[in-house]
C-alpha cells in the first residue's frame, strides 16, 4: 500500500505527455524535470543523480520516464534494504513499457499495473510469486497490514514448492487468488483484528475494520485510546480512522489520536447522526454505528466507543474530513515567485476560489481543481463561498496575487468570519500562506528603495474615505517615510493620484525619485523611475505599484542609461 505521493522524473519535454497521463491516476504526484530541457513542471532540478538519490532516500516512490539502466546505475550506491526501499519504476518515453524495478515489498507491482492501465499497456511484472500465486503476499492491498513480513519469504517459498494453505478469516483478495487453499493445509493465513502472536508457518493480516469514535474533549486521549484497544485485545494496525461529530472537528485530542495511530480523522454532520440520537444512543455510540453499521464493543467510555465493521473500512468514503481553507499569495507574477508552501497547497487543494486573472496565474497547478471564479470586487461573497465549501469538508485555496494579507483576501475572510460567525465555520482549519508582495518585487527590480522605514497606502477610496487617505499621505510624508501606493488609478478613479502627488510635494522636492512598476512578473513588465513632479494619473493603472522615495532616497546612473534607486540605511550623513 503506497501512502506517499510518487515523484515522476523526466529528462526532456517529450516525456511531459506521458507524465500527465500518469498523474491523472496518481493524484498528488509531483513532476520533476531537468532544468533547461523541460517546462511546466512542478520542480526543476539540475543534477539528475543527486535529485533521484535524494528522493529515494526520502522514501518517495519513483517513476522515471527514461531507460531502466539509467535508474539502476544512478540508485545503485543507495540501495541497501529491500524492506525499506520505495517503489521504483521505469516507463518508456512513449508510454509503451512499464517496468517495476525495486520496491516489491512496497507495492511496486500494483503501482505498475495502475500506470500500465492508464497508458493502455501491460506491466512487465517478473515477480515469480506474484505471477504464480496471483497476488503479492508481501505487499497486501489497501485495507490490510502484514504483521510478520520476516516469516513471509520462507512461507512463499514453501507455497511455490507445493505446500497447501488454509485461510482463516475473510479476505477476498486472498480467496480469489491462485493460492493453493486447502482446509487441511500445513500453512495458515489468518485474517483478524485481534492481537495474535505470529508463528513461522502462519502469516497474519490485520484488516482495517476498527472505528474509534470520540465525542468530547478528553485528557490524555492518546493513552486512553491505546489502553482501550489493549484491554479489548485489538491490533492498532486494524484501526481505520478516528470518527467524531463535525462540531468536534477542531478538538486537538481527536487529531492527536489520529496522528498517533497514523490514520485519518473523519466527521459526521448533525443530520447524519440525528436518527441515531433519536434512538437513545450517546454521541460516541452514534458515531461508531454511523462509521461501521455495527454496535460498539466493550470496553468503552462515555466519550469513546469502538466498533468493528464486517468489511474493510475505506475512511475516505465515510463522513467528511475536517474542512481546510488556505488563503494564499502567488506573488505578483508567475510560478517562479510562488513559495514552495503555496505550490504544495495548490497541488493538494480540491477547490480554487478567486478572481479569474489570479486563478489563471496559477497555471498547470490548477489542473484537476474545481475553479470558482468571481469579479474582483465581490470579496465578501467570495469569502463566504470559500468558507462554506471548506465547511463541507473540501480543501479550499483562496488565491490572491502578491501577499494575501496586504490589501487582499486574508482580511476579507476574517472580516466575514467575524461579522457572520456561522457555527459550521468553527470546524475549519484556516491557514494563511504568505507571498511576495508587489512592493517587494518592485523594489527588488530597481534596487532597494525600501531600504529604510516605509509604509503602504492604498489610494482606493471604495472602502475608506478620501479624507482618511489624504491624512495618512500627509502624515507619512511629514514623517519622511518611503511610501508604497497600491491601487493608484482605475477607470473610475483618476484624480486621487494627482492629489496624492500635490500633498507629497509639500514635503518632498520635485526631483524625489518615484518608481513605477507595472505587470510585475508577467508579460509586458516595466519598471522605471521618474521625478515626483512628473507623476500624473496617466503614469499608472490598477496593475501598477508606485514607490515614492523619502528625502534620503538616492539614484545611481548606470552605463546603459537606466537607474538604480535605493534608500540608505543610515539616516544621517557620514
Amino acid at each position: 500500500m503506497i501512502n506517499i505521493a510518487p515523484a515522476i522524473v523526466i529528462l526532456g519535454q517529450n516525456s511531459v505527455t506521458v507524465a500527465r497521463k500518469i498523474i491523472s491516476v496518481l493524484p498528488g504526484a509531483t513532476l520533476y524535470g531537468l532544468e533547461g530541457r523541460t517546462s511546466e513542471v512542478d520542480v526543476s532540478f539540475t543534477n539528475f543523480g543527486e535529485a533521484l538519490r535524494e528522493l529515494f532516500i526520502q522514501g518517495r516512490p519513483l517513476i522515471g520516464i527514461c531507460a531502466a539502466g539509467i535508474l539502476i546505475r544512478t540508485l545503485a550506491p543507495v540501495i541497501s534494504d529491500k524492506r525499506q526501499e520505495p517503489p521504483v519504476l521505469a516507463v518508456a518515453e512513449d508510454g509503451s513499457a512499464v517496468v517495476p524495478l525495486l520496491g516489491g515489498l512496497g507495492g511496486v507491482n500494483d503501482l505498475a499495473r495502475r500506470i500500465a492501465e492508464a497508458l493502455d499497456v501491460k506491466a512487465a511484472i517478473t515477480t515469480t510469486g506474484d505471477l504464480r500465486l496471483g497476488t503479492t503476499l508481501l505487499s497486501p492491498p489497501p485495507g490490510y497490514h502484514l504483521a510478520n513480513p520476516d516469516d513471509a519469504k520462507k512461507f512463499i517459498s514453501d507455497l511455490l514448492a507445493g505446500a497447501q494453505v488454509k485461510l482463516e478469516g475473510i479476505a477476498p483478495w486472498l480467496s480469489n487468488s491462485k493460492l493453493p487453499i486447502d482446509p487441511k493445509g500445513d500453512l495458515t493465513i489468518q485474517v483478524t483484528e485481534r492481537l495474535v502472536t505470529p508463528t513461522a508457518n502462519c502469516l497474519i493480516y490485520h484488516p482495517v475494520t476498527i472505528a474509534i469514535a470520540i465525542s468530547g474533549m478528553i485528557d490524555d486521549a492518546v493513552v486512553l485510546v491505546q489502553q482501550l484497544l489493549t484491554d479489548a485485545k485489538l491490533e492498532t494496525a486494524s484501526v481505520a480512522g478516528i470518527f467524531a461529530p463535525i462540531t468536534a472537528a477542531a478538538d486537538p485530542a481527536i487529531h492527536a489520536v489520529a496522528s498517533a495511530l497514523g490514520v485519518p480523522a473523519r466527521f459526521f454532520t448533525p443530520n447524519q447522526l440525528e436518527s441515531l440520537f433519536s434512538q437513545g444512543y450517546s454521541p460516541a455510540q452514534a458515531v461508531a454505528i454511523a462509521a461501521t453499521g455495527t454496535s460498539p464493543i466493550t470496553p468503552s467510555t462515555p466519550d469513546i466507543a469502538i466498533a468493528i465493521a464486517p468489511q474493510v473500512i475505506d475512511p475516505n468514503t465515510i463522513g467528511q474530513p475536517r474542512g481546510r481553507l488556505a488563503i494564499i499569495g502567488t506573488g505578483p507574477g508567475g510560478s517562479l515567485w510562488m513559495s514552495p508552501e503555496v505550490k504544495e497547497i495548490l497541488k493538494s487543494a480540491t477547490d480554487l476560489v478567486g478572481y479569474k486573472t489570479y486563478l489563471d496565474l496559477v497555471g498547470s497547478l490548477a489542473d484537476g481543481k474545481q475553479r470558482h471564479e468571481s469579479d474582483n470586487r465581490e470579496e465578501e461573497a467570495r469569502a463566504k463561498m470559500a468558507l462554506d465549501l471548506a465547511a463541507s469538508g473540501r480543501y479550499v485555496a483562496v488565491v490572491s496575487s502578491g501577499d494575501p494579507g496586504i490589501y487582499a483576501m486574508a482580511t476579507a475572510v476574517f472580516e466575514v468570519c467575524d461579522r457572520y460567525a456561522k457555527p459550521e465555520w468553527d470546524s475549519i482549519d484556516i491557514h494563511v500562506a504568505p507571498g511576495i508582495s508587489a512592493m517587494q518585487a518592485a523594489a527588488a527590480a530597481i534596487g532597494a528603495p525600501l531600504g529604510h522605514d516605509f509604509c503602504a497606502i492604498s489610494l482606493s477610496d471604495i472602502l475608506k474615505p478620501w479624507s482618511a487617505i489624504a491624512q495618512r499621505i500627509a502624515a507619512a510624508a511629514e514623517a519622511d517615510f518611503v511610501i508604497a501606493f497600491y491601487n493608484p488609478v482605475s477607470k473610475e478613479r483618476t484624480w486621487q493620484l494627482a492629489e496624492a502627488r500635490n500633498i507629497l510635494l509639500r514635503h518632498r522636492t520635485p526631483d524625489t525619485p518615484v518608481v513605477l512598476a507595472r505587470n510585475l512578473g508577467r508579460p509586458g513588465q516595466t519598471v522605471k523611475a521618474i521625478a515626483l513632479d512628473q507623476l500624473t494619473p496617466a503614469s499608472a493603472d490598477m496593475r501598477t505599484i508606485i514607490l515614492v522615495g523619502s528625502t534620503k532616497t538616492r539614484t545611481i546612473k548606470r552605463s546603459d542609461g537606466n537607474l538604480w534607486v535605493y534608500t540608505p540605511r543610515r539616516y544621517t550623513e557620514q
